[in-house]
């Protein structure tokens, strides 16, 4: 898709799913990967040895979101792992993938699981941005990662529903604050992907044969659909592009 050599990409939540498949592509294509993940060692290590036994550069990091002090122990961690690589401080490409959900209807949700889900959704983003780009070189790139349920109503997801449309009211907010640097701001909405997250409802063959009937192409999705649309926003080819949603679902719901 594009040249990646000499830029570092910090993939949020890229142990597995998405944010894996997302680390893997942007490594393919020359970057040096900071795999960040909360507390799944094995997986993590995972991915980081697939990318590496095929050619490419990364390092593990391991920060829990969520918390009081949480961006700033990502990002200690950040730089000493980039140093301990040898390679130049800062950062080019930040995607924010990682994500949690409490399933509940608007009768059911707690304080507790709205809390938490904004402060790993929303907040924690917005503040990894923050920090971020006090590192980010001018022409970088951030890649927020939504969901289709900001298009689609689904009411027994409606806390993660509304921290998912905040995040992506922060991307066209902030794309207009960061474009004087030529940094874009974009947003990837994914439908239903084949990850751990939906391995559940897909156990059936008729659990199966639901979620690949929302596409008009009649399968789940892969986390690699996901991943090359973020290797194009990540990108020189995007340059003229920000502040956008992106609808990867395979044409879902239309």
């Amino acid at each position: 898709m594009g040249d990646l050599h000499g830029k570092t990409a910090l993939v949020t939540g890229s142990s597995r799913g998405i944010g894996r498949g997302i680390a893997q592509r942007l490594a393919q294509d020359g970057a040096l990967i900071a795999v960040h993940y909360g507390r799944n060692d094995a997986a993590a290590k995972e991915t980081v040895e697939s990318i590496t036994s095929a050619g490419g550069r990364a390092f593990p990091l391991r920060a829990d979101l969520g918390i009081p002090g949480d961006v700033e122990d990502l990002f200690a961690a950040f730089d000493t792992e980039l140093a301990a690589c040898g390679a130049e401080p800062g950062l080019d490409i930040l995607v924010n993938n990682a994500a949690l959900n409490f399933p509940a209807h608007i009768d059911a949700v707690t304080y507790e699981e709205f809390d938490r889900t904004i402060a790993v959704n929303t907040r924690a983003p917005l503040f990894i941005i923050q920090q971020g780009l006090r590192r980010m070189r001018d022409g970088g790139r951030i890649i927020n990662i939504s969901s289709a349920v900001t298009s689609t109503a689904h009411p027994s997801q409606i806390a993660y529903s509304v921290s998912k449309g905040a995040l992506e009211t922060l991307t066209h907010t902030l794309a207009k604050d960061v474009g004087a640097r030529g940094i874009t701001v974009n947003t990837i909405a994914p439908g239903w992907v084949e990850t751990d997250v939906t391995a559940e409802r897909r156990a059936t063959p008729e659990g199966r044969a639901a979620l690949a009937a929302y596409s008009v192409f009649n399968r789940i999705g892969r986390p690699s659909d996901i991943a090359d649309v973020a290797a194009f926003l990540a990108s020189d080819a995007s340059r003229w592009i920000t502040g956008q949603r992106f609808d990867v679902t395979g044409g879902s719901m239309l």
